[in-house]
């Protein structure tokens, strides 16, 4: 069916916020973009003149695909090589949706998008439009095929399973520039024992290079461990340049609401490393080295004035 441009309006219209759906409920913004993709070719399809309120059509019609999108996803991430962690936006980009309330910044962090990984689809989805969108039960029931109740019960247990993953701690912008500019010093220090204070007993360190780019297969654990670790990360050698092309800069910068390092390669972004940051210090770094999921990153990077680099040739 052909669409008029107010039929285009009103997809165009409801696209910022159908793409931070996906993305939270997919963990990457390429499979986000095909799938709103997806569904406005069901909107094109559709006799949009019988539809009432588009955005509630449109929100059921996505979050339908995602759910079918996240069954499949759980079969290929058994093959995945390596650790599977998600796809990191840089703060500025659109996709990472509303961040007026903690509960919306919140949902977005990596670290939560990480932990949504253990939910169910029906919660990931369930958790994501009523913490992150507000959406009312009555909403999401209808959006979701379920009862008023069981969509409540459904949250509940989903906010229970995040929030015992997770110490909540708000952290602004100068605040991340000071955690990333005394981590960097820490780990290119040569010495454990700065790192070692900087980090939680039982902080982890993750990476994902998707079989594409060298990373640890194993989650490193413990402070001491994961500070020997990082040091041996953060010393820079000839085959380590070679590998990457040449040597990067390294600026400190924000991602999914995180204080991050991020690895520039001539304009390209090649690393982003995330900090998860508690009172007592940083309880997990998280490391995205597959170029697949930096594609994203690039394109920001491009356009945002990032300035000098804490180091300009590592």
């Amino acid at each position: 069916m052909s669409l008029t441009t107010d039929d285009v309006g009103r997809f165009v219209a409801c696209r910022p916020r159908l793409e931070a759906i996906a993305y939270r409920l997919l963990g990457s913004a390429a499979e986000a973009e095909d799938v709103v993709q997806e569904t406005f070719l069901r909107w094109q399809a559709a006799d949009v003149e019988a539809i009432d309120v588009p955005e509630a059509w449109l929100t059921k019609v996505l979050t339908n695909l995602c759910l079918n999108q996240l069954s499949s996803a759980r079969a290929r991430r058994e093959t995945y090589v390596g650790r599977w962690l998600p796809e990191p936006l840089l703060a500025g980009d659109p996709m990472l949706g509303p961040a007026d309330t903690a509960e919306q910044r919140e949902s977005v962090s990596y670290a939560v998008l990480t932990l949504l990984e253990r939910l169910s689809p029906n919660e990931r989805a369930v958790y994501v439009l009523r913490e992150a969108f507000d959406y009312p039960h009555r909403e999401i029931a209808a959006i979701l095929d379920l009862t008023e109740a069981a969509s409540q019960q459904i949250f509940h247990r989903a906010k229970k399973h995040v929030a015992d993953g997770r110490t909540r701690t708000e952290i602004d912008d100068a605040a991340a520039r000071r955690i990333v500019e005394e981590f960097l010093a820490a780990a290119t220090s040569g010495r454990t024992e700065p790192l070692v204070r900087l980090l939680t007993t039982s902080a982890v360190a993750i990476g994902d290079g998707g079989g594409k780019v060298p990373a640890s297969a194993r989650v490193v654990e413990g402070a001491i461990e994961v500070a020997k670790f990082l040091r041996g990360q953060f010393k820079p050698t000839a085959a380590k340049r070679a590998a990457l092309g040449g040597a990067v800069a390294i600026h400190a910068w924000v991602a999914n609401g995180e204080p991050a390092l991020v690895a520039v390669l001539d304009g390209r972004v090649v690393g982003v490393m995330c900090m998860e940051v508690t009172a007592d210090g940083i309880t997990a770094i998280r490391t995205q080295v597959n170029p697949d999921k930096l594609a994203r990153a690039t394109e920001l990077w491009a356009t945002v004035e990032h300035g000098e680099p804490l180091v300009d040739a590592y």
